[in-house]
């Protein structure tokens, strides 16, 4: 299980982010701080694998503390401005969250967190590697989906309906969101409200592509760029 500190002047802000984590089954919160020299000092005795970093703090900004850092964690930066972007992704940071930060936007940091940790050592069990998956929040709970699991993804106006073979799950994200949180080799969206995975398709004419008993529309001015991905990808 991934461990973290949260670094923040803010007491609310700070707050915010624990209770995202809450909502999350995966991550083991270490320690907050609301005192950056507190933080750098804690960080030095007791490393953890990911810090979400403020970036105005008084006496020691975010970035003064990633760069004298010896042993630097994965790192997602929180500001309410934007001009400190660049610099943050010049120090190679997992992500930037603009304060006030939502939920969807906070799992896709997440979602990048996760892609960079290592493979898992294989033990003398051989256990079987996590399968890639996005976590999404239905049910009044954070949902971990396995890609491969995935039919196809339905956009509903304020909300997203993931098609499963047990079932349906229903989230309220917008699906240009969710389309960004996947692999492009693995999935294309062929409609304004249609997302499919390419090892799912079994035939596809001009007009629509057959998963099992499905049928989905493909979108006219998505056809041409549809045809060269699924030329691309094989």
């Amino acid at each position: 299980m991934p461990t973290c500190y949260i670094i923040d002047d803010e007491p609310i802000a700070i707050d915010i982010i624990r209770r995202y984590l809450e909502r999350l089954s995966d991550f083991e919160v270490k320690g907050t701080f609301e005192e950056p020299l507190e933080a750098f000092q804690a960080l030095k005795r007791a490393p953890v694998d990911l810090i979400f970093l403020d970036i105005q703090m008084p006496g020691l900004s975010g970035l003064e503390m990633l760069k004298a850092l010896a042993r630097k964690p994965a790192v997602i930066l929180t500001t309410a401005h934007r001009e400190y972007a660049l610099e943050g992704f010049e120090l190679d940071v997992v992500d930037y969250l603009l304060k006030p930060i939502e939920f969807q936007r906070f799992l896709k940091a997440i979602d990048k967190f996760l892609e960079r940790l290592p493979p898992a050592p294989v033990s003398a069990a051989a256990k079987p590697a996590v399968e890639p998956g996005i976590l999404v929040r239905a049910n009044r709970k954070s949902v971990r989906v396995r890609l491969s699991d995935v039919l196809y993804i339905e956009g509903l106006k304020d909300y997203v309906k993931i098609i499963l073979p047990e079932g349906n799950l229903l989230t309220k994200e917008l699906i240009g969101d969710i389309e960004q949180r996947l692999p492009p080799e693995q999935f294309f969206r062929i409609h304004r409200s249609f997302i499919v995975p390419r090892d799912k398709i079994d035939a596809f004419t001009a007009v629509d592509v057959e998963i099992g008993k499905f049928e989905i529309p493909i979108g006219r001015t998505y056809k041409e760029a549809f045809l060269k991905w699924i030329e691309k990808q094989g």
